[in-house]
């Protein structure tokens, strides 16, 4: 924690905003699950929570599971928020909720760093990661939580080490209430990809905490009731492949002597697969799945985003290295590509049917600030930021034809027999490399063994009984529970599920075609069935 120069107490209230459904929250699949009410832990509030002076109190609040209630915020001293574009009109709600009991408000995080602009109405932006600014604004506050008179803006010049980070104040949270949880290794990334707003907000050259930061993180998660997966928030875990490797044999080492009670994901870049020893590593601690961008499988179009390293070997030989060491491949992929064509879709499709990659994130184009794809289109005229458009790009092909070509896309790919074939592909050719799991005590305790059972008994009710594809259904699970596979059974028929309702929700216009898109819908469903 931060000592601050000065005694008095500050009760500081972290709320982070809740999130619109969206294909990468899962919330279809939360009533499936047990006590489930949110996707992943914020890492950044909770780090920020952890560097308060030692005798200042933090309370946090995750409006995904329920709204900061008057109560918080007559308790404040102060309210600091953090979020991403996609977030920015709860942001705004939060704050005019804290002005109405005139408390000082603080916001940081990736949007606002990117567009400090945006939020005018803030007592305190905080530009930048965790540094000299955050230690300004602590000592400000130290000395007053009254409200300024006008906006001050406390830009980062000098950004702490990740070597240096807290732990996150992980027992502020409902961790045992979260799908997964949450990890950091490193921040930045070295590629340039056009649409990409990493390097511009956490730079190149990878910054690493230790192996010994890691596996303390893992002990504090662990403790406080952490779910079946934890997610490495890493912008690319091979960003710096050397660290990597350094600290893959301590995960190896932590899950052995936790009994494998938990599996690890992470995002990378697809050339991964030309580093055979970190993907046999990744396998022994116990990695099931990798976020990769695959973005489209037209090179011409990886050349124009400035994307080549897709390009190292045949991406479809890529994923199948991937399977062969038990990990699952989860995919990004774009539409609305200045280099797309009518046909762009159907070599879209055709992808999805060769890889059988059953979990694909297919957003439309989204210019972020901060990015080369941001500064051209700017340039060029052709960028668009009215809020009854799903894109704030004009695409060279008609918009309309456009979003036509997402929706075809959406409905093919996730028809409930589709994305169930894709999954039983990964129960044949993925699941049985993976390694072999242990009896231990950990995962054979009856929490274990209550919770699994609970989860079988809604998927069953709600989707074998109920459910209007249970035919589907059933034609995927009984050949695993012939084979007494459940642990796959529930591992693949979640996500399943909600890739399948949140699709069918997407091409009924109730969601988004991108998860940046500006596209203005109603927050309040989201929040109230949050609050429930």
């Amino acid at each position: 924690m931060t000592h601050a120069n000065n005694v008095c107490m500050r009760r500081i209230l972290c709320v982070f905003p809740h999130y619109e459904p969206s294909f990468g929250t899962f919330e279809h699949a939360y009533a499936l699950l047990d006590k489930t009410k949110a996707f992943m832990p914020p890492q950044g509030l909770l780090v920020i929570a952890s560097i308060l002076p030692e005798h200042w109190e933090a309370r946090f609040v995750d409006e995904n599971m329920g709204p900061a209630t008057a109560e918080d915020f007559l308790w404040a001293d102060a309210v600091f928020v953090s979020g991403m574009h996609i977030q920015r009109r709860q942001i705004d709600d939060i704050n005019r909720r804290a002005h109405n009991f005139d408390k000082p408000t603080v916001l940081g995080g990736p949007s606002v760093s990117a567009c400090p602009e945006n939020y005018p109405a803030f007592d305190y932006l905080h530009v930048g990661e965790l540094g000299d600014a955050t230690d300004d604004l602590i000592a400000i506050l130290g000395d007053s939580v009254a409200r300024p008179d006008r906006q001050l803006l406390l830009r980062t010049k000098v950004r702490r080490e990740l070597s240096q980070f807290p732990i996150p104040a992980y027992e502020l949270a409902e961790i045992d209430r979260y799908m997964l949880g949450t990890i950091q290794f490193s921040s930045g990334c070295p590629y340039k990809c056009e649409f990409c707003d990493i390097p511009g907000l956490y730079g190149r050259v990878p910054r690493l905490k230790t192996p010994a930061q890691i596996t303390a993180e893992l002990d504090k998660l662990l403790a406080f009731g952490v779910n079946g997966s934890v997610y490495f928030v890493d912008d690319n875990i091979i960003g710096n492949r050397k660290a990597i490797r350094e600290l893959l044999p301590h995960l190896v080492e932590w899950q052995k002597k936790n009994g494998f009670a938990i599996s690890f994901a992470c995002e990378a870049t697809l050339n991964i697969a030309r580093s055979p020893e970190v993907l046999a590593l990744m396998r022994e601690a116990g990695f099931e799945a990798i976020f990769c961008g695959i973005e489209t499988p037209e090179e011409d179009a990886l050349t124009a985003m400035d994307k080549g390293h897709n390009m190292v070997m045949p991406i479809l030989d890529a994923v199948k290295i991937i399977n062969d060491h038990g990990m699952q491949v989860v995919s990004g992929i774009i539409l609305g590509l200045d280099s797309d064509t009518p046909e762009s879709g159907g070599k879209v499709l055709n992808f999805i049917e060769q890889s059988k990659i059953p979990m694909l994130t297919i957003n439309l184009l989204q210019a972020l600030p901060q990015t080369p794809l941001w500064d051209r289109l700017a340039k060029a005229g052709r960028l668009d930021d009215q809020e009854d458009r799903e894109s704030n790009v004009h695409f060279l092909m008609p918009y309309d034809e456009v979003l036509a070509m997402w929706r075809q896309c959406m409905e093919r790919a996730y028809q409930p027999a589709t994305v169930l074939d894709r999954y039983a592909h990964q129960t044949r050719v993925t699941w049985p490399n993976r390694l072999p799991r242990p009896n231990s005590k950990q995962r054979t305790s009856w929490k274990n063994i209550k919770k699994g059972l609970t989860i079988l008994s809604r998927l069953v009710w709600f989707v074998g009984i109920r459910g209007d594809y249970r035919v589907a259904f059933w034609k995927f699970a009984i050949p695993l529970i012939a084979r007494g596979e459940m642990e796959a059974l529930l591992t693949y028929a979640i996500p399943a599920h909600h890739l399948i309702m949140f699709a069918r929700d997407a091409c009924s216009g109730k969601g988004n075609a991108s998860h940046y898109s500006a596209k203005l819908r109603s927050a309040e469903p989201a929040l109230m069935n949050a609050a429930e």
